[in-house]
């Protein structure tokens, strides 16, 4: 394919943001609240959501943005997927922890405020919160002149869930089954790269889509062709149904559900903040998006850079255990077309290994 590109030549650097994460949180202090009392932390492997002591439950907290896919829409002046986005962001990191999302806060940061703009994100922020089954309980808009140059937007989402119910992957075992949700496209991550691509490729986001693509999955503005615009601000999967009618209404126990993991920036590589120990092997893999194959050739990228980026087609991950996988799988098909068992948990070291042999990840 000739030299490509890749995430940290378009400006981000995952293991870089790795490393000052690690240091972030090296400089905190400890919780002024005592373990055992009303917010005390509750420690939680996979940083997907934070725990709190309250009661006989736990909160669950999420915070996140929809990053730089914003760009897109403040370009195209099409607000109707960011509310979905920022929303799907959060609460689909709290179904992690087996939290089911209750409430929501958003932050908007403008160079100039604009009623337009404010009415159309309000209404998208109102029809996530209908998807999301949670409720909308405040928000904070800030003018940022000199500051920000285009519209951010992110929130924070409430959680919550009964003591003894968290998923934290401390039970995964090898053996264990991997059941894939498929992602409604490029989702919230990976726009710089997606941003960078279309640089090079001479395409402009009111262009018609060049390729075959399953235009029922795309929520559309325009008419006419689909454009790529309207194929890179699909919004968000979210995904409380049917994770949370899976953890409290399912066809198993949710003590066979032992691990799920949102395929957010740094790809399959997130699974392995689910265990210290154990790997992971994709061995069938959904489908992938024709996004991905267009971003993949007009950009000349490497095939495990890709995984590494982007959801690739799946979006979500559940590690159950084997002897109700096919009962789990076939409910999951159900309530969500194209759900499928995708690999299984292995123990050949601390890695994510895949068909493709040149697709592995052995740190996050």
């Amino acid at each position: 394919m000739g030299e490509g590109i890749d995430y940290a030549s378009s400006g981000v650097d995952i293991d870089l943001e790795g490393v000052a994460v690690s240091s972030l949180i090296g400089a905190l202090g400890s919780s002024v609240r005592r373990p055992g009392t009303v917010g005390a932390p509750v420690d939680l492997p996979g940083g997907f959501g934070g725990l709190v002591e309250f009661g006989d439950n736990y909160l669950a907290l999420a915070t996140d943005g929809v990053g730089s896919k914003l760009s897109i829409a403040t370009k195209l002046k099409q607000w109707f997927g960011v509310g979905i986005d920022c929303m799907a962001m959060n609460v689909n990191d709290l179904l992690c922890v087996g939290a089911e999302p209750i409430a929501f806060v958003d932050y908007i940061a403008v160079p100039k405020p604009d009623p337009d703009t404010h009415a159309a994100i309000g209404a998208s922020l109102a029809e996530a919160c209908k998807r999301a089954r949670v409720t909308l309980a405040g928000g904070e808009t800030a003018s940022l002149p000199g500051i920000v140059t285009e519209l951010d937007l992110s929130g924070t989402a409430l959680g919550w869930l009964s003591k003894g119910n968290e998923i934290t992957g401390a039970n995964l075992k090898e053996g264990d089954i991997l059941i894939g949700l498929p992602s409604s496209g490029v989702h919230s991550n990976g726009y710089s790269l997606v941003r960078k691509v279309m640089e090079i490729s001479g395409n402009s986001w009111d262009d018609p889509w060049p390729v075959p693509i399953d235009e029922e999955r795309i929520e559309r503005f325009n008419e006419g062709p689909i454009t790529f615009g309207e194929v890179f601000l699909n919004p968000t999967r979210i995904y409380v149904d049917p994770v949370i009618d899976l953890i409290q209404d399912g066809p198993c126990s949710p003590d066979n559900i032992h691990a799920i993991c949102h395929i957010t920036g740094g790809g399959l590589s997130n699974l392995l903040r689910l265990h210290n120990s154990l790997g992971w092997h994709i061995h069938s893999p959904l489908p992938i998006l024709s996004e991905f194959e267009w971003i993949q050739n007009a950009g000349r990228i490497d095939r495990r850079e890709m995984y590494r980026t982007f959801n690739m087609g799946c979006g979500m991950i559940i590690a159950v255990d084997a002897n109700v996988a096919s009962e789990v799988s076939t409910w999951l098909q159900d309530k969500l077309e194209g759900s499928a068992i995708i690999g299984e948990v292995v123990s050949n070291g601390h890695k994510v290994t895949h068909r493709e042999s040149t697709v592995i990840f052995e740190h996050y």
